[in-house]
């Protein structure tokens, strides 16, 4: 059976003022069941918002994407915008990094969810107006602060704002891009919480886009590691944290601090590859403490475990 979700031979490019492009994601192949939770992971800057954002035909002017997303089946990229706006929002929905960004500042948040509502033919009026409520009370939010603007809510509530907003058309598939951000360690937990609660209560299946792995291991069944815009590694979360096979994803997991008091987290030495330049042999090789000659000349093919 095929999964809901599949991201094929996914690859962006960003052109440059100078002329030059920018690979930015290079040959990306995941997927996610329906009712799955796929964890996106890798450090900042490897491409993982870009991916998000071409799935949901978001990418800014100067850039250019080509593979195919298979939504149940439909390439969402194959005919552009026209293809891509009858899913955005219905099917495949987006909590984006940040909600003071993401949130409209001289619109109420009711408001916002009242277009998302209307624009997708979902409610209109008096009838978007009382789901607006229900979904605000869906994520912890009382329907009267409706009628609040975003500088009004704390980043919590702002938060769960954005959650409910993306929930507004019942997408069968929710993407969060670094739900957590800026958030203290309380509401952090509180968010995941209600991540979880709410992938359960209406089935969504979840790609979570996160470079903190803690995070992924609570609501993740597997994960897909990221490194200059490549996957490098995926499989189910445990397997991933007890046998890695890629020297970054170990490295990765030995620069998480572990809360129950083990090894002391190393950090990963140097910094990615620039992705405006030819990468020639294994991008990870300069900061690989497991690298040999070949790794300087070929890249490692990304293959199934032997059975």
């Amino acid at each position: 059976m095929s999964s809901l979700l599949e991201i094929e031979d996914l690859n962006v490019w960003f052109d440059l003022p100078d002329g030059g492009e920018l690979h930015a994601v290079q040959g990306v192949n995941v997927s996610v069941d329906g009712g799955g939770r796929l964890g996106l992971v890798g450090e900042s800057g490897c491409g993982k918002t870009t991916t998000a954002l071409a799935l949901m035909g978001l990418l800014p002017s100067n850039a250019s994407a080509a593979g195919r997303v298979l939504l149940d089946g439909t390439d969402l990229l194959a005919g552009g915008e026209e293809t891509m706006r009858p899913h955005r929002w219905v099917d495949v929905a987006i909590v984006f990094q940040g909600a003071m960004n993401a949130l409209n500042p001289v619109q109420t948040v009711g408001a916002q969810i009242v277009e998302a509502l209307e624009e997708h033919g979902q409610a209109r009026g008096r009838t978007a107006r009382a789901q607006t409520g229900e979904l605000l009370e869906a994520v912890g939010i009382p329907a009267s602060r409706a009628s609040r603007y975003p500088h009004e809510l704390s980043g919590g509530m702002r938060q769960r704002a954005a959650i409910a907003m993306a929930l507004s058309c019942k997408p069968q598939v929710l993407i969060a891009d670094e739900p957590t951000t800026a958030l203290d360690v309380m509401v952090q937990a509180q968010i995941l919480e209600l991540l979880d609660a709410l992938c359960r209560d209406f089935g969504l299946a979840l790609l979570l886009v996160t470079h903190d792995l803690p995070v992924v291991a609570q609501l993740c069944d597997r994960a897909a590691v990221m490194y200059a815009g490549e996957i490098v590694e995926s499989g189910p979360v445990d397997s991933l944290y007890h046998e890695p096979r890629h020297p970054y994803t170990r490295l990765l997991f030995a620069a998480t601090p572990d809360l129950h008091g083990g090894d002391i987290p190393v950090s990963i030495p140097g910094s990615p590859p620039r992705l405006d330049r030819v990468l020639q042999g294994c991008p990870f090789h300069q900061r690989c403490d497991r690298a040999f000659a070949r790794c300087t000349d070929e890249r490692p093919l990304l293959k199934p475990p032997a059975t």
